[in-house]
């Protein structure tokens, strides 16, 4: 039976993770501070036989060394998330993002010398590109980060930074290595606490409450559903030509927000307003947003021939369906 630790394993992402894998007959343990994420959206799955929650972070040494000391694959999401956190706690942000990682990659090195081949996914984000101005982005494509007075900018660093350890550990000593960047995520018990958009949308509208677009809405971007997500990322691991390498995750077809949100109210109903709003109200008068991001996803499809099943409007009914019925929010 394979061995699995889920750093970050009761977030949102994590926590489908967590059920999928426990699918493939995986034992697995979750580990979360619950910081963002919360042991209820395992809910349906709590009390398996097969899976171990554990409360607390990976950045106590002496938890670390526990958890990580039978697994036989490591898939790492324990980060901090949300526009909106990055904007109230920069520090924390940098610090949640590199300090685990950077453990976490210490231990799985040390047991590769002892001839333990563990398997490492860590999961990045969009954000690295940061304001590339190129239309569609590729793996192999510039980071272009703001400089460093606009806060906005630390979490695509810090994630980068994360990218380059877990690329050096590859290069270096061999650790079989895989680096997903996620595009805009989305589905069921994903909390728009964190200024997720899509989620904030559907509360909202379910509401009755206006939709706030922040400027003028015509910023672009890609959705995707978590189960596609995951089914990628799992895909990716089983195959060896993945290791050491980084892969955009998610759509690659284009909404801009303005139409995202006429979407969600009229799959809701049509009953709410969309009210608009600068991004020095939302956030900070320094917040620069990236206009448009679009990811190549030529080599997700060559090396595992990805395909969505869920595309936009089968996602936003899906939500509006779950937020209409609040005891399945889990």
């Amino acid at each position: 039976m394979k061995r699995v630790l889920v750093t970050g394993g009761a977030g949102f992402i994590g926590s489908h993770l967590v059920e999928a894998l426990l699918e493939r007959g995986c034992a697995v343990t979750a580990i979360d501070d619950e910081s963002t994420g919360r042991f209820a959206n395992l809910a349906s799955v709590r009390n398996h036989p097969r899976l171990m929650c554990v409360a607390g972070s990976i950045a106590d040494p002496s938890l670390l060394d526990r958890v990580v000391a039978d697994a036989d694959e490591v898939y790492h999401l324990a980060a901090a998330v949300g526009v909106a956190l990055v904007a109230r706690q920069p520090i924390e942000t940098i610090e949640r993002n590199i300090y685990p990682t950077d453990r976490l990659l210490a231990a799985l090195r040390a047991r590769r010398r002892q001839g333990d081949d563990v398997r490492f996914f860590l999961a990045s984000t969009s954000e690295v590109y940061g304001k590339n101005p190129k239309p569609v982005w590729n793996e192999d494509d510039d980071l272009v980060f703001g400089p460093t007075t606009r806060m906005r900018w630390s979490y695509g660093a810090s994630k980068a930074i994360d990218e380059f350890l877990a690329l050096a550990s590859w290069r270096q000593e061999g650790l079989p290595v895989v680096i997903g960047r996620f595009f805009n995520v989305v589905g069921p018990r994903q909390s728009g606490a964190y200024g997720m958009v899509l989620p904030r949308f559907v509360e909202s509208a379910c509401a009755g409450r206006p939709l706030v677009v922040h400027d003028d809405g015509s910023q672009t971007r890609c959705f995707a559903h978590v189960s596609d997500v995951v089914r990628a990322v799992l895909s990716l691991m089983d195959h060896t030509e993945a290791r050491g390498r980084v892969f955009n995750i998610g759509s690659d077809e284009p909404i801009s927000i303005l139409e995202l949100a006429q979407r969600v109210i009229a799959a809701a109903g049509g009953g709410s307003r969309i009210e608009h709003q600068t991004y020095a109200t939302a956030f900070d008068a320094n917040f620069e947003d990236v206009r448009h991001r679009v990811p190549d996803l030529t080599r997700l499809r060559t090396t595992i021939n990805y395909a969505r099943r869920y595309d936009l409007d089968r996602i936003i009914a899906e939500l509006v369906a779950t937020y209409a019925r609040p005891e399945t929010r889990t």
